[in-house]
Order: C-alpha cells, then structure tokens, then sequence
C-alpha cells in the first residue's frame, strides 16, 4: 500500500485509512453485532487483515460505543503497536481537565503509551465552539498532553470544512479530518487550498459518501449499480485528490479490507483531481483548451 507524507507531521500513512466506527455500533440489517463474542473476533480479525496488507492509519474515537472500538484496537495494539500510525479523539465540548481524562482513559483502551494523533470530535464550528475550543480549554489540555509525550500531534474533525478554515492559522493543529467525497465537493473550493499552503495533514471522512450516493442512485437510476460500481468511483475520487493525505473507509470484515486494497493498491488517477475544474466558467475553459 502506497504511503503518504501527513502533511507537515512527516508522519508516513497508508492511502486507505482504517475508519473504527463501525467497531462501536450495530448494523442489524447488515448482521453486524461487534459487541458479541462473533463480532468481537471478526472486528479484530479485519484490523489485523488491514495492518498485514499495509494500511497503517487507524483512526477511532471513545464515542464510538462509548470506548468498546478503541478496546477491540487496544487488543491487536498490545502486539502490533509500532505497525501504525494511531488516531483518536476528544469531545470538543470537553474542558482542560475532561480532555486531559479523556486521553488517559483512551491510552488505557488502547494499550498504548502514546497516541499519534488526537482530535478534537466535532461536527462544525460556530464562532463560540471555536472560542472554547481555542481559549476553553481544549487546545492547552492537548499542548500539555502533546509536551508530555502521551500525544504526538493534534488534530481536528469536522462535517462542514468551511468552519475549520477559522483553526489553520493556529500551528498546533496538524491535521484536520473533514467530509469530502464524490457528492460533497465544497472543500476543493476553499479549505484544501489552504490547508495545501500550510501544509497541514488532510485525511476525509464520509470517504464512500456513507452509502447516501449508492442509496440515491438505487431510487433515482437503479441500473447504475450494474452499469457502473459506485463504491469504487466514489474511492478513486477521493484518492485522486492529491491534497488529500488519506481516506477513511470504515470496515468491518477481512473481505472488506481486500476489496478496497483490490480497488487501490498500484492505481494511479489519471490527472490530479486538486487541479479539476469546479467552476462553469473553468469547466468552458478547460473544454476549450482540449
């Protein structure tokens, strides 16, 4: 599996990312059930699967069944700790000291000593979450933290990149996780570029659109799904993304794993998508330069 620069942590990951949110809830139309004994050991099963074809980014949080993915990882970290980069999270509505708990408790889960990168878990950022988040508390709990050794980097999550434009100008924020997909484009119009220019650490969330492109096409223009296979176009725009670093797709079973190493390993987009046109006005001058 190809490895990427995480922005300017230097850190090397994997161009698929292991997303451990489905370890921490159920899916009973899909037969998924990660808190019985058969789900517990498919879980583990998978994440093993991803270290062993070289996905190295595993990315969690303790809100995801409240600890029990961060536990299921903190069982293939006891052996396999030094295989990966490590990621999790910290509700951003925390205060200093919560924050602080918060990771302690997430080292626990995780068996781990250190975390690599730790985020702040939000979905989008009004001016008085930014305030908090800035001068609350939380980004001093995670500078001490990240002093001590117990953290390498901090980062951020958010479901609307515009509002996490406000956090670049601050250096500690590293790395930023933010919705980008097939279906929700809006960060190539302004927070990838800026992130680019200050070389900040960019991994996507909703990678695959969280199933609502495969849904919409399913009601709208059933025969896609035949014609085309829009899971994997939905991937390969992400990965063709070059101001993306790494993409997030959860997984819950072994096969899932090796149908997306199929879809990535040695595939190269044919343009960099970070140069697409996204304007009418740039489309008409990319067709005319053709």
């Amino acid at each position: 599996m190809e490895k990427r620069k995480l922005g300017r942590t230097g850190l090397d990951v994997s161009r698929i990312a292991l997303g451990a949110s489905p370890f921490g809830s159920v899916n009973r139309a899909n037969d998924w059930d990660p808190f019985s004994i058969e789900g517990r050991r498919i879980a583990i099963a998978t994440i093993h699967r991803a270290l062993d074809l070289g996905i190295n980014y595993i990315d969690t949080a303790p809100a995801y069944g409240t600890g029990h993915s961060e536990t299921l990882i903190g069982e293939v970290m006891k052996t396999r700790r030094h295989e990966c980069v490590l990621a999790t999270k910290v509700w951003f509505e925390l205060n200093r000291q919560a924050v602080i708990a918060s990771v302690h408790d997430s080292l626990k889960r995780l068996q781990s000593d250190y975390i690599d990168v730790v985020q702040v878990h939000g979905r989008m950022y009004p001016v008085a979450e930014y305030e908090h988040i800035v001068h609350g508390g939380p980004l001093d709990a995670l500078r001490e933290l990240r002093d001590a050794g117990k953290i390498g980097f901090i980062g951020i999550t958010t479901e609307e990149p515009w509002t996490a434009l406000q956090f670049l100008p601050h250096p500690e924020f590293d790395v930023y996780q933010i919705a980008y997909n097939f279906i929700y484009q809006a960060a190539a119009r302004h927070f990838l570029i800026e992130a680019a220019k200050a070389c900040a650490g960019v991994v996507t969330m909703r990678t695959m659109t969280s199933g609502v492109l495969q849904r919409a096409a399913g009601y709208l223009a059933p025969e896609w799904q035949a014609a085309r296979d829009l899971y994997e176009v939905s991937l390969k725009f992400v990965l063709a993304d070059s101001r993306v670093h790494s993409a997030l797709i959860g997984m819950r079973w072994p096969e899932e794993v090796d149908r997306n190493i199929r879809l990535a390993d040695n595939w190269q987009p044919p343009i960099d998508f970070a140069t697409l046109p996204r304007l009418t006005v740039d489309v008409y001058k990319a067709e005319d330069a053709a």
